[in-house]
């Protein structure tokens, strides 16, 4: 596989990740076609072996998400600020202490997007609370699921 093609499906991966922030963007199942892509064209074992465990982790984040408890009825999700502070944390937080600092990274992304729109660390910690119940848990899963299948694509294309 070319440079060309690897920029492309890093690119796909990339656009994925952001899909999952975004309402109605299936961003999954963007980051998984993009390693598809990527296993049909690179025929080392290594390439189907990341796509085998792309499949797992993304079926393994869906009973996940469908085992956690329904968003709670008539409020609204996350906004897009929320998300795009908590998805910019969790990336900071997955790079900065590989896989298990991407859930506290987002935590800590809305939860300083709602301190600097309410001003009081009390207010701040209700509206996480209340995001992540309406929809914030759900959102967390899927995009740490797209993390560790985009470090793994990462780590085998960099592997050689």
């Amino acid at each position: 596989m070319g440079a060309l093609d690897l920029l492309l499906v890093g690119l796909v991966v990339l656009l994925g990740l952001c899909g999952v922030l975004l309402p109605g963007v299936p961003g999954a199942w963007l980051v998984w076609a993009a390693v598809l892509w990527w296993a049909l064209t690179d025929a080392r074992p290594a390439a189907w072996a990341v796509l085998v465990g792309a499949t797992v982790v993304l079926l393994l984040s869906r009973a996940v998400r469908w085992a956690l408890p329904a968003r709670r009825r008539g409020a609204p999700g996350p906004d897009g600020r929320l998300l795009a502070y908590g998805g910019g944390g969790a990336l900071l937080g997955f790079v900065l202490l590989p896989v298990i600092g991407a859930v506290p990274g987002f935590l800590g992304g809305i939860y300083l997007a709602e301190r600097l729109r309410l001003g009081r660390h009390g207010a701040a910690v209700a509206a996480v609370r209340t995001a992540m119940r309406s929809g914030g848990s759900g959102v967390l899963t899927e995009f740490v699921a797209c993390l560790l299948i985009a470090g793994a694509w990462l780590g085998a294309v960099l592997a050689g």
